[in-house]
């Protein structure tokens, strides 16, 4: 760290919302850490910042925090996953000629009656549909293969993915440019209330409570300064449990259409929240360690679809994960110690 404040970047997202509340309400100036949000429009952007030191911590995809200790996309680094942020959050969204092929259903569509509607549109001629998920290396591509392929579909070749930067999925459905896209809150419910798109499910309906972003802190930082990141590690613990209060929604909505998104209609910073029909429901995750057992799923969904370099080993996937700087940020919180309840159950 080039000083004494931390320097965090984050993607505009809901699941962001514990950075913004804790350096909004004062949580990282109570816990003693000077810190500077940055906001960044596309992972591809927070991942260099994050690796070659522009950022000291982000919030950032699970799986590419995995991915970096792999050395998948060219260089390694092993980060230091201190948090879970949240769990769900991301929705499948369909333009509405693609959304009219399958007829007559209703959220969660079954992958099964989604492939045969590809398949029809394969015998009239026409091509696979372009879906766009937001990074190579995240829940929505991991997810999002799966579910196709839980329908017969061999998402390598019956559809074409994409990447698009989540704050640009909506206006790339709106201009044609992609026919779907998988993405984190607001922006599918963004696209809905724009009326290009329509909720498909959501990646909660394919590995219910599914862990999402996390907090993680740059190559080597924990070692040289632990006292910063475990200090901002407790103040993202304490904003975690500010938003799951009920009784604070609608000042979390007010906050969040001021900080993150000012150009989007309330409603759909609202719906991103509550969980509006058929939009994804997120949860935060205040009294959840980062979980080694997590980073061997993603490392098996990127050994599937045959994501991993040469020589990648599950051991530097799990590492990245430090549970023990958690349980020492949550002890000044005088959080539970849950010593179970890591265990996820894995995708159907």
């Amino acid at each position: 760290m080039a000083s004494s404040t931390l320097r965090i970047g984050y993607v505009p997202l809901t699941d962001a919302a514990p950075l913004v509340v804790a350096d909004q309400l004062g949580f990282f100036a109570a816990a003693g850490v000077r810190v500077v949000l940055t906001q960044e429009r596309a992972w591809a952007t927070l991942r260099d910042k994050l690796a070659f030191g522009s950022l000291d911590a982000a919030h950032l995809l699970g799986p590419m925090a995995v991915g970096l200790a792999l050395g998948a996309g060219g260089f390694k680094r092993r980060l230091d996953v201190t948090a879970r942020l949240g769990r769900n959050g991301n929705g499948i969204v369909l333009s509405h000629a693609l959304a009219t092929a399958v007829a007559g259903f209703a959220p969660p569509l079954p992958a099964a009656a989604f492939a045969a509607a590809l398949h029809a549109r394969a015998e009239d001629g026409m091509p696979p549909p372009t879906l766009a998920v937001v990074f190579p290396y995240s829940s929505h591509n991991y997810l999002l293969r799966h579910w196709l392929a839980s329908g017969g579909l061999d998402p390598d070749h019956d559809v074409r993915l994409v990447v698009v930067p989540p704050p640009q999925t909506a206006r790339a459905l709106a201009e044609g440019a992609i026919e779907g896209f998988c993405a984190g809150e607001p922006w599918g419910s963004h696209a809905v209330a724009q009326g290009v798109g329509r909720f498909a499910l959501s990646t909660g309906d394919i590995w219910p409570d599914h862990p999402e972003k996390v907090l993680a802190f740059a190559e080597g930082l924990a070692d040289r300064a632990p006292e910063p990141v475990i200090a901002a590690t407790s103040a993202v613990i304490a904003a975690q449990r500010w938003l799951m209060d009920a009784a604070n929604r609608p000042a979390a909505i007010a906050l969040l259409a001021e900080r993150i998104f000012p150009d989007l209609a309330p409603a759909s910073v609202a719906a991103a929240l509550d969980g509006a029909p058929g939009a994804p429901s997120l949860a935060f995750d205040p009294d959840t360690p980062p979980c080694a057992a997590t980073a061997t799923r993603w490392f098996d969904e990127m050994r599937r679809w045959d994501h991993l370099p040469p020589g990648a080993s599950v051991a530097d996937a799990r590492a990245c994960c430090r549970a023990d700087l958690w349980h020492r940020a949550a002890e000044r919180l005088a959080a539970p110690d849950p010593l179970t309840a890591t265990a996820q159950e894995p995708l159907a």
